[in-house]
């Protein structure tokens, strides 16, 4: 199980990472399949493309937002927030469970290192939570 390789689907605010910053952090990762997918803000991600990762093989869903207050489009990484939140509500009366979809704001001197510890956490959670991982054929 540990050797399995986990699908991340990862939605992102292109105001707070480049698309090179995010192939770094998968990178420095082993055993992850990152699907990165640009956002001009977080806020703009639909229920629905989060619910579409999961369902079409993704084990897990990040998505990173700019921080907090500092939105370019004011209150995007808010909304984005509340949509993770309704995602894993809507996951768990499903009966996926909770925790396979995660939030993850930018913080104030954050590098990239921390994005990386961020995303390793999230893929190990995924590891130890069997019901999370998918099977592939």
């Amino acid at each position: 199980m540990n050797n399995q390789v986990i699908d991340i689907t990862l939605f992102y605010c292109s105001n707070s990472y480049s698309a090179e910053e995010i192939h770094y952090c998968a990178s420095k990762i082993e055993n992850i399949k990152l699907n990165a997918v640009s956002l001009p803000c977080s806020g703009r991600v639909n229920l629905l493309y989060l619910l579409k990762a999961i369902e079409t093989g993704s084990d897990g869903v990040i998505l990173l937002t700019c921080k907090i207050g500092e939105c370019k489009f004011l209150q995007g990484n808010l909304r984005a927030q509340k949509r993770i939140e309704a995602i894993d509500d809507l996951l768990d009366e499903a009966g996926f469970g909770r925790g396979c979809i995660k939030c993850i704001h930018l913080q104030e001197g954050q590098s990239v290192n921390t994005l990386t510890d961020e995303i390793n956490n999230f893929t190990k959670h995924l590891k130890t939570n069997p019901q999370y991982i998918k099977e592939k054929v």
